[in-house]
């Protein structure tokens, strides 16, 4: 047995070695060691893919090609992979509670009242942004009626919508999720706690106007729509202060934190009291009237409050 196994080793070897003498280039008895004719080699087989490890695709030296990192840079400053994930999450996220507040909707509102307040057109979306934005010079705070019954938004300029705020909502999720992005914080769990948070805020909101307008006994027509239309006007202003602050930094965040402020805070004041609490209390006793004032006041100094704790960690 030992001898046949190494009879088969030296014949293997054997065969090897003439295999690899027969693979060798073949050089005439004439032609010298060191000379300069030699077999040329099969050039290797070029790659499948090009290397863009790096970045960028390189020469054939090795090299970068002139400007590619400067396309490189640019690219990667406008097409944050990071920020274009997190806008696509909170688009997402949110459609579908758009969806679900419809659903929810449906069963326990009555569309047809509900259908007043997205009851707008594009006019009357862009003459009440800027009032939004800047209230001072608008003289008129009364809400139109015809026969006893208000005007649609698109009609009355006063009319409370709640096309805005859905809207204004939506975009403010969008934002948060691009400046997470930027900032390499995003996360699916952090945007949904923002968007969450911004709802329980707004709702709990609406819940404390509600139990201050029963004990002030506030005799108007107001309701927990015209509530959440007023309320909801703050994410205009919360998407202004965020933009700026990822446009102009902290600094620029403060300025539209304050001016953006100032005018929901002087907006509120005039809508709540003109249009809402003012024709059907006139009558009232004064404590009533001072009372009912007091609420409107609070209102309206609780929203820079919510705007800044909203808004003030997505800008750094």
């Amino acid at each position: 047995m030992a001898y046949h196994s190494g009879y088969g080793v030296h014949a293997n070897l054997l065969t090897l070695q003439g295999s690899v003498q027969r693979s060798l280039p073949l050089r005439s008895p004439q032609e010298p060691p060191g000379s300069k004719h030699r077999a040329r080699a099969a050039p290797d087989p070029p790659p499948l893919f090009d290397d863009t490890s790096g970045g960028y695709s390189s020469q054939p030296g090795g090299y970068p090609v002139p400007g590619a990192d400067v396309a490189f840079n640019v690219n990667h400053l406008f097409g944050d992979p990071m920020a274009n994930v997190a806008m696509a999450y909170g688009s997402s996220i949110a459609s579908h509670g758009k969806d679900m507040v419809h659903k929810e909707l449906h069963r326990f509102v009555s569309v047809n009242k509900l259908k007043y307040f997205f009851a707008v057109d594009t006019a009357y979306v862009a003459k009440k942004l800027g009032l939004l934005v800047f209230p001072y010079t608008h003289q008129n705070w009364e809400v139109q009626y015809s026969r006893d019954v208000p005007l649609p938004p698109r009609q009355d300029l006063n009319a409370p919508d709640l096309y805005i705020p859905t809207m204004a909502f939506i975009t403010y999720v969008l934002l948060a999720g691009m400046a997470l992005g930027i900032q390499k914080r995003f996360s699916p769990e952090v945007l949904g706690l923002c968007a969450s948070t911004a709802l329980v805020w707004i709702v709990l909101e609406v819940l404390a106007l509600l139990l201050g307008v029963y004990l002030a006994t506030v005799r108007s027509d107001l309701s927990t729509f015209h509530l959440l239309a007023y309320s909801g006007y703050k994410y205009v202003g919360m998407i202004l202060s965020v933009l700026t602050g990822l446009l102009f930094g902290s600094d620029g965040y403060y300025v539209a934190l304050a001016w953006t402020s100032s005018a929901l805070m002087y907006f509120i004041v005039r809508s709540l009291r003109t249009a809402a609490l003012g024709p059907d209390s006139m009558g009232d006793p004064a404590p009533r009237q001072r009372l009912q004032l007091y609420l409107t006041l609070g209102a309206a100094a609780f929203q820079p409050l919510i705007i800044y704790w909203l808004t003030f960690h997505l800008v750094r």
